[in-house]
């Protein structure tokens, strides 16, 4: 029977007609604003609180005009946007972004499959595998860690970093658990969960701590050696010191390319540990990951056969945009095993055939966004040699930068500059170069983040930015050149 007018559709707000002519409408307004955001102030001139006073305080009644909308973008949200991908925005880590993955969420969006199963969409499932197969073999991950046709390991994506570091600590956690109960059956979860300690470098992100937190494990930071790097003989004194107390070391967390300066933990040395002491060993390499894509950084991945999961974010230096966090596990069994609930409405016919995965089992969600189209579509028009060219630039431009700070005797290079980051900072004291980091961002023509390095406040100066160049990297450089000799010449108390 077919239906006619006589069914209520509601008020037709968008029909496909008008979709197709607002829809080349915002590809537009996003291409003018990505191709002229260079001449938008890459910090914003607001107030907490500005917004709430220019919109209404309830929603409307009645439709609003697209036109309307796409007019208070501009005058209520941008003045309050950081521009991430302005080539003068220099703080944090990259944030990736790319035409093809812009295209990409849109048909992901359009899709709007929940893929927590493979019945609830074969496509998203499939494509998600497949491609995390291909991005491990750009890495030249071991085969243990691809799914491929019988491979016992795979790769997921996440959300984020700090969701893998998570979900890793919960397995291992549940891991260790039956294990111990396997070989004691009168311990209990609780008896076990008081003892269990985890381990991860001073230089670890904070998310790290937070995994801890959430899992109800303690978490102790681990010395780093004065390359900001955890070494074998600072992680096995803890380790002594702890079971001589009675506690159960775990877990390791060993960090590749740290936020504060892209310091590299040494995995040759702390692997073999974790193997002998049957410790998981997870890789958060968040932002340096994408480097390995390169043979000549590939070097910094060695160790990793030692480990148990491995992560990284494409959503920081790949192009592909967030969120699309990429993980691997050598035995999904591990993850599965931690997180596997099967109520009678989310199985299929196929759930055990052993020929696809269910990825809510590889996560806390249930649901999950056709996230791979995105890394689907970046690496085909890319290409590998062009992804591997994005990331020389960008390390290129970094040891630009550091030049430029090494002929100021006036500066110093805090760290060596291995990938895209440059920690610089005048020498002096921490006061002055606080105040030399509020003159910057004050002025608002670059933007930069500091970091704490032992006892030294400093400026980092991260190559973020897709369409960054040698000119931009020149004029923050002579912008912050110009304002040191400012501050240099006031005078102090």
């Amino acid at each position: 029977m077919q239906l006619r007018c006589c069914l209520w559709r509601g008020p037709a707000t968008m029909d496909s007609a008008e979709f197709r002519r607002r829809g080349k409408e915002m590809v537009d307004f996003v291409a003018d604003y990505l191709e002229g955001i260079e001449g938008r102030q890459v910090y914003p001139d607001v107030e907490p609180g500005y917004l709430r006073p220019l919109i209404p305080t309830t929603a409307p009644e009645e439709p609003d005009m697209f036109e309307d909308i796409i007019s208070d973008v501009e005058k209520i949200i941008m003045p309050g946007v950081t521009h991430w991908h302005s080539p003068f925005f220099f703080a944090y880590f990259p944030s990736a972004n790319s035409y093809p993955a812009l295209l990409a969420d849109i048909l992901c969006g359009a899709i709007g499959c929940i893929g927590f199963s493979w019945a609830a969409s074969p496509a998203c499932t499939e494509l998600e595998t497949v491609m995390m197969d291909w991005l491990g073999k750009m890495l030249k991950l071991p085969e243990a860690f691809l799914a491929g046709q019988v491979g016992e390991g795979g790769g997921v994506i996440q959300g984020s970093a700090s969701e893998a570091t998570l979900v890793a600590l919960l397995a291992a956690r549940t891991k260790v658990t039956r294990r111990l109960q396997a070989a004691s059956p009168g311990l209990t979860q609780g008896a076990i969960m008081e003892k269990l300690v985890a381990y991860s470098s001073d230089q670890a992100h904070s998310s790290v701590e937070r995994a801890g937190l959430i899992g109800g494990v303690k978490l102790k930071a681990i010395p780093s050696d004065g390359k900001f790097a955890m070494r074998a003989s600072a992680l096995q004194e803890a380790l002594e010191r702890d079971k001589a107390e009675g506690l159960i070391p775990f877990f390791v967390v060993a960090t590749l390319g740290t936020t504060s300066c892209c310091s590299f933990d040494n995995l040759l040395e702390v692997g073999p540990i974790c193997n002998k002491e049957d410790m998981w060993l997870h890789i958060d390499a968040a932002y340096a990951g994408s480097s390995f894509i390169c043979p000549e950084f590939r070097h910094l991945l060695n160790g990793v056969e030692f480990a148990d999961s491995f992560n990284f974010n494409p959503h920081k230096w790949l192009l592909v945009n967030f969120d699309c966090s990429a993980m691997w596990v050598k035995k999904r069994t591990d993850l599965i095993g931690a997180f596997k609930l099967d109520p009678l409405y989310l199985k299929h016919n196929h759930q055990d055939s052993g020929l696809i995965t269910d990825y809510r089992h590889w996560q806390l969600p249930l649901g999950r966004r056709f996230r791979s189209l995105k890394m689907w579509f970046v690496f085909r028009m890319y290409g590998v040699k062009g992804l591997q060219a994005y990331i020389r630039k960008h390390v290129r431009l970094a040891h630009e930068f550091e030049r430029l700070v090494q002929q100021d005797p006036r500066f110093e290079i805090c760290t060596e500059v291995t990938l895209g980051l440059v920690c610089f900072r005048l020498k002096g004291s921490n006061r002055l170069n606080e105040e030399l980091l509020e003159r910057i961002n004050s002025a608002k023509k670059i933007h930069l983040v500091p970091c704490h390095l032992r006892d030294k406040f400093v400026l980092r100066f991260a190559i973020c930015a897709r369409t960054v160049e040698s000119a931009h990297v020149q004029l923050a450089w002579k912008h912050v050149a110009q304002l040191a000799t400012s501050l240099l010449a006031t005078p102090r108390d």
